[in-house]
């Protein structure tokens, strides 16, 4: 079942295109990935599926529901955390849940949710320390409490819009955890906006690729990780020389860097080398290197010079 479905969707800001023409699909269980600069859209898409905004044109459904009435009563299934959580600073973290279940009607059930809750995100050692308000939380510990505000009406899409901002690594850590958990264990399908490329290629199960307001392509990370090409790089002493040499060689895999070449397609480590050095180009070093996702997104949206 499709989880969420856009068809052509646009928004436009006066004479801004924040998206044109989307056209994405998540499948339950997915975690996607969904990868972009600053600006290129991401934000606009989460503001409208969760509510807060309407497309210029185009359609979507949530849960294979178009109808709008209907598709805004599905929403009760779907959570979001997006920029920073909206918390009660001046309230300790059952505070701030008891609030959460108050509001949802679930107020009867609060003494059995909260600590549950705050057992599955990892602050119980929060039910200990009572007396500790969210203003003395560091950034992960009001992350993680953002979520489990999230989680209380048991959602099964959640939206989470750059959720590693601002975290140290062991917060980075944490934060892919318990998200692998809350996929894999509780079956919750992850939408991950996020510009963190090397942390989210550890976690994504699929992802989509966005620039200027235009999906480029969607890819499952078992795709992904076929196509992402193997390399070498050769740090040279010429590395413009060692480029055209390379290029008038025929190597249609190289690539130019700032202090030497990286050659991809298969290549012979020891023919490029005898090569080089017989045009009087000094080879100092050979690094063998996989595409990473940073990488590859940068080629979507031509951020590198390949010949």
């Amino acid at each position: 079942m499709n989880i969420l479905e856009t068809k052509n969707l646009c928004k436009y800001y006066r004479k801004t295109h924040a998206l044109e023409g989307v056209n994405m699909t998540i499948n339950k269980g997915d975690i996607y990935g969904f990868v972009g600069k600053n600006g290129a859209g991401k934000t606009t898409l989460i503001r409208i599926i969760t509510g807060v905004a309407e497309p210029t044109s185009g359609s979507y459904a949530l849960f294979g529901e178009t109808n709008y009435r209907k598709r805004t009563r599905l929403r009760s299934r779907i959570a979001a955390v997006v920029e920073n959580p909206a918390l009660g600073l001046g309230m300790t973290a059952y505070e701030n849940l008891e609030m959460q279940c108050i509001l949802l009607g679930l107020h009867k059930d609060a003494k059995t949710i909260i600590p549950a809750l705050l057992e599955k995100v990892g602050l119980a050692s929060l039910l200990i320390s009572k007396r500790k308000t969210v203003k003395n939380f560091s950034l992960g510990m009001k992350q993680r409490l953002g979520i489990a505000m999230a989680l209380i009406s048991k959602p099964e899409f959640l939206v989470l819009d750059e959720p590693n901002n601002g975290l140290d690594p062991e917060g980075i850590r944490d934060m892919r955890e318990l998200l692998s958990r809350l996929n894999r264990e509780d079956g919750i399908t992850i939408l991950i906006s996020s510009h963190i490329l090397t942390e989210l290629a550890k976690l994504a199960t699929r992802y989509g690729f966005i620039d200027k307001g235009v999906l480029i392509k969607e890819i499952t990370a078992e795709e992904l990780n076929r196509v992402n090409r193997k390399a070498t790089f050769f740090k040279v002493e010429n590395p413009l020389v060692a480029y055209d040499v390379l290029k008038e060689a025929g190597y249609t895999g190289a690539e130019l860097l700032p202090d030497g070449v990286r050659v991809t397609n298969g290549i012979s480590v020891s023919k490029v080398v005898t090569l080089l050095t017989s045009r009087s180009i000094e080879v100092i070093s050979v690094q063998e290197q996989n595409e990473d996702l940073e990488q590859y997104f940068m080629e979507m949206i031509g951020g590198a010079h390949h010949v």
